[in-house]
């Protein structure tokens, strides 16, 4: 015979260990590890920002537009990317973020040394070297905050990628306001600033970020927390908006900067507000279990030998199975399987998935279409200058940028989703439409209509949000998760092909060329070390119908692999994940019928 007391026997007691208790709860919770995955984030849009201080290093350095070309080239050099990916499949989450805090310190710092002249003038393979360490740390924290936020909530991944590229794309704005309250205008300290606040968030919450194995509550209860988190990063691209419209007609002093900092801080940081709320109503439920007033119950019950066999069973005979098939696929050499593809939607091997037409087809989309935005923004400040905008419209520029991608990147990230279990409209040919959108954006530029290149920097702006949300996702629809970490970054390893291509060999060639042209024209003789500049809608006319051109040879790529997974994309995509946590409910139902049959005896009569 065997007594079982009821449940709230355990129950917490006390105002102290209550506390504890709800505060283990908040901080240890999945919503917390997505607010710190937001702030992280929110802080890694350092390479957008280029274009604040690339004038700056052209004087300084006594730099041309080709070499100047040639650093943003290794700033968007991700071959990072694929190291990140790599590490975080073979150690832990917080190594990987730590290495990234690390690496962009050691980056920026050493450019902010060589800008400030605290160190002899650095060779430009130096600096190059520099540039690409700083930047493309940034695929660290990236890899590790949207691979794990995508294996904690896999049947909401378009929206998750969404919000949390969405917060990358407004950081180059947040960042804008923190530098221009801490200094003003000074372009040598924004590098410093970029260099030690992204690293200080990311070490912060170094071991918070990682994958739960918890089982989620629901798709649907999930949504509506993340339209929580939605509508707080809408208010805050609200704000920051509405500042950029009031500087157009204001010039605001240092300390109005640092009320409106202070007002990006508070929003940047509400989201905690839900995560509490979030993980009360967790809390409250499990307290509610724990101080359950249930009486005892007596019980005599003998076992069956059912019961005891069950006991000792694996918990999912899919789990079996599926474990069965990864150990004889790891004994079979990944050469020889390399070409025998799973289903799309299924987890492919890294070779498997790299092999494919659809993995080649989205490298080419790649490389036209992130190429062509890149070089946009790495060349705001030299375009707003040819142009003859006045410097502090530069910032603007960059604030629009940051702010629209933002908006691209969350906007496709949910949209897609509603369209896609809606309509089945597939990914693929949402990103074709927005590709031809981005043609215009270039047009606007190469002909500069007046006023045009604020028109320019929205389109320019959302088209790289919406082409970079949207291209992340469908790697993880066609190709699975469970590579999820190294395949994510191969798009990465694409964007730098055609940021040389059309940024160093197009554009840099070009604005040269044209600048050499005028001063000859103008009987100047330019000396060794002297900066190169040109004025006029020339100097970038023919690079920005280059892109366009390469940008609508993107989008007909992109049409032609929404036309090869139209079937793919009309099947039910997030079946397996439904089933699997049916499979999670049932085993904890069995586990909680075991527990009970655990403490039962024979009678003794």
């Amino acid at each position: 015979m065997v007594v079982r007391a009821g449940a709230g026997s355990g129950g917490h007691r006390g105002g102290l260990p209550i506390i504890k208790s709800l505060a283990t709860q908040i901080i240890t919770g999945p919503w917390f590890m997505f607010f710190a995955s937001l702030l992280i984030s929110s802080t890694t849009g350092a390479a957008q920002m280029f274009g604040l201080y690339s004038g700056d290093m052209k004087n300084v350095l006594g730099y041309n537009q080709t070499t100047i070309n040639l650093l943003s080239f290794f700033k968007d050099l991700s071959t990072t990317g694929i190291l990140a990916g790599l590490i975080a499949e073979v150690t832990p989450l917080w190594f990987v973020l730590f290495d990234g805090a690390v690496l962009n310190f050691f980056g920026f710092f050493m450019i902010w040394l060589a800008m400030t002249k605290r160190i002899p003038p650095p060779s430009v393979w130096q600096m190059c070297l520099y540039i690409c360490i700083g930047s493309n740390a940034r695929a660290f924290p990236d890899t590790g905050c949207s691979v794990t936020s995508v294996k904690n909530f896999p049947r909401s991944r378009g929206v998750i990628l969404g919000i949390l590229k969405a917060y990358y794309g407004l950081s180059a704005a947040i960042i804008t306001h923190l530098y221009q309250a801490l200094y003003g205008d000074d372009s040598k300290e924004l590098i410093l600033l970029i260099g030690w606040l992204p690293a200080i968030i990311t070490l912060v919450f170094v071991r918070t970020v990682r994958i739960m194995k918890a089982s989620r509550q629901g798709q649907a209860n999930d949504l509506k927390v993340f339209y929580k988190f939605f509508y707080v990063s809408l208010c805050l691209a609200a704000f920051l908006m509405i500042i950029i419209v009031v500087e157009k007609k204001v010039t605001f002093t240092q300390g109005e900067y640092g009320g409106a900092a202070a007002v990006v801080l508070i929003l940047l940081f509400f989201p905690i507000v839900i995560v509490i709320a979030e993980e009360l109503k967790v809390w409250k439920a499990e307290q509610a279990i724990l101080d359950d007033p249930s009486p005892m119950e007596v019980i005599t019950e003998t076992p069956t030998p059912e019961t005891v066999a069950s006991l000792h069973q694996p918990a999912s005979s899919s789990e079996a199975v599926e474990a069965k098939v990864d150990q004889d696929q790891a004994n079979v050499s990944c050469w020889k399987t390399a070409f025998q593809r799973p289903n799309r939607g299924e987890d492919y091997t890294i070779l498997q998935a790299l092999l494919s037409i659809d993995m080649l087809l989205l490298i080419l989309v790649t490389i036209c279409t992130v190429g062509g935005t890149s070089t946009a923004i790495n060349n705001l400040g030299q375009i707003g200058a040819s142009q003859g905008y006045p410097k502090r419209s530069m910032s603007t520029f960059v604030s629009l940028v940051s702010i629209w991608n933002y908006l691209g990147r969350v906007t496709t990230g949910f949209v897609s989703d509603i369209i896609l279990s809606k309509y089945k409209f597939s990914r693929p040919l949402l990103l074709a439409l927005i590709t031809f959108l981005s043609c215009l954006g270039y047009l606007l530029i190469a002909f500069n209509i007046s006023g045009s290149l604020y028109v320019a920097s929205v389109i320019i702006g959302f088209s790289l949000g919406a082409e970079s949300s949207l291209i992340t996702v469908i790697i993880s629809d066609i190709f699975g998760l469970k590579y999820y970490s190294t395949l994510y970054n191969f798009r990465n390893l694409a964007s730098p092909i055609g940021t040389y291509i059309l940024n160093v060999k197009v554009a840099g060639n070009l604005y040269d060329k044209e600048g050499m042209k005028q001063m000859l024209t103008q009987g100047i003789t330019r000396k060794p070390g002297e900066d190169l500049n040109c004025t006029g809608t020339e100097c970038f006319k023919l690079t920005f119908l280059i892109i366009a051109g390469a940008t609508l040879f993107g989008a007909i790529v992109t049409f032609i692999l929404g036309l090869r997974t139209r079937k793919f994309y009309k099947s039910d995509l997030y079946k397996k994940f439904r089933e699997g946590q049916n499979e999670s409910e049932a085993e904890m139902a069995t586990a909680g019928n075991g527990a009970v049959a655990a403490v039962e005896a024979p009678k003794t009569g």
